[in-house]
């Protein structure tokens, strides 16, 4: 289901808790907000939708993949970019990282641990930076 976009960087700032198998509902959410905001947005968290859950999404080419609870483990070559926000004004410079390694669960709860290189990287870290609640 599409949902409104969160804009208020006072909840966006919360860092987000741990989800459960009770939050399944909110990864179909996810999705479909995602969908419908693809011309403008690659990826995205609950929190973004007023829900303050540690789930993503990222568009990695014609697939959404839901990540359920991603924590960074691993982080291999720094650089400095420039982002959008589809809940914030205008772009900010942020650190990225090439290449990274997330342990996630997916949308059956099963446990994955995966590497991620280039942009899929950049938008993944974008949206768990979402989850620590740090504004870009």
């Amino acid at each position: 289901m599409n949902k409104p976009i969160m804009h208020d960087p006072t909840f966006l700032a919360q860092p987000a808790v741990t989800a459960t198998k009770a939050d399944a509902a909110v990864i179909t959410d996810l999705l479909g907000t995602l969908k419908a905001n693809a011309d403008r947005c690659v990826g995205m968290a609950a929190n973004m939708i007023g829900v303050n859950k540690r789930i993503i999404v990222c568009q990695m080419g014609p697939l959404a993949v839901p990540m359920v609870n991603p924590v960074i483990t691993k982080k291999i070559g720094a650089f400095t970019t420039e982002e959008g926000c589809l809940s914030l004004n205008g772009e900010r410079r942020t650190t990225r990282y090439k290449t990274i390694t997330v342990k996630y669960a997916d949308q059956n709860f099963q446990t994955h641990t995966q590497e991620f290189s280039g942009w899929v990287a950049q938008i993944i870290q974008h949206e768990v930076d979402h989850c620590a609640g740090i504004l870009i």
